[in-house]
């Protein structure tokens, strides 16, 4: 799916914020602060608006809250490259996971479209053989413990895995626990370099 960080990056440059202003607000707050609590289920997202909101003012700029994250929601379709190539490798008998940090939205949704309760939507629970909701789980990336929960439903070990994300401090965890790991900057560039390491066709074009 799309990153946050796109919407960011959108909202940042339409209101005049300098450039990557709110990942620094998120970075800055740590395991404590508003975005980090939001993505393990630790605050609803009215609590959550009104945390981040005083975080930004304190760094010295103000952030329609509300507004950022309806956006960061309107993203958030599955892409449709991924989708193929997920359903190629489980036609090939190997399992897929979805490990994603998110968080419960108005009416306990959760922003990928899965449900609290961790049964995921009918889509992502057609698609992968696990779900793991970090605002379900009580966990998020790049938390070594929820990438070992993954390896544990999925009944593999941390080595026998590939994991893809488009951030490097994701990454760095799943390295350390053994698992082969792929930065997504590009789609299709991340399939092809699972494709070399699968050894065989995702359908890239």
């Amino acid at each position: 799916m799309s990153s946050p960080m796109d919407a960011f990056r959108a909202y940042e440059e339409r209101a005049g914020l300098p450039h990557r202003f709110i990942s620094e607000v998120v970075l800055s707050g740590g395991d404590d602060g508003a975005f980090s609590r939001l993505e393990r289920g630790e605050l609803s997202m009215e609590e959550f608006h009104e945390e981040f909101a005083s975080e930004c003012a304190r760094a010295g700029e103000t952030v329609d809250v509300p507004a950022l994250f309806a956006e960061v929601g309107d993203g958030s379709e599955p892409r449709p490259e991924m989708l193929q190539a997920i359903a190629l490798i489980r036609s090939a008998g190997l399992k897929a996971a979805a490990l994603t940090n998110n968080w419960r939205a108005d009416g306990g949704r959760a922003r990928d479209g899965s449900t609290t309760a961790g049964t995921g939507s009918p889509l992502l629970a057609d698609v992968f053989d696990v779900v793991v909701e970090s605002a379900v789980v009580g966990l998020r990336k790049p938390d070594p413990r929820i990438y070992e929960l993954v390896c544990e439903r999925l009944g593999v070990a941390a080595r026998e895995t590939v994991f893809l994300d488009d951030l490097g401090a994701n990454l760095k965890p799943a390295r350390a626990l053994g698992m082969t790991t792929i930065k997504v900057t590009d789609p299709e560039m991340a399939l092809i370099e699972l494709e070399a390491v699968l050894g065989f066709g995702l359908g890239v074009s």
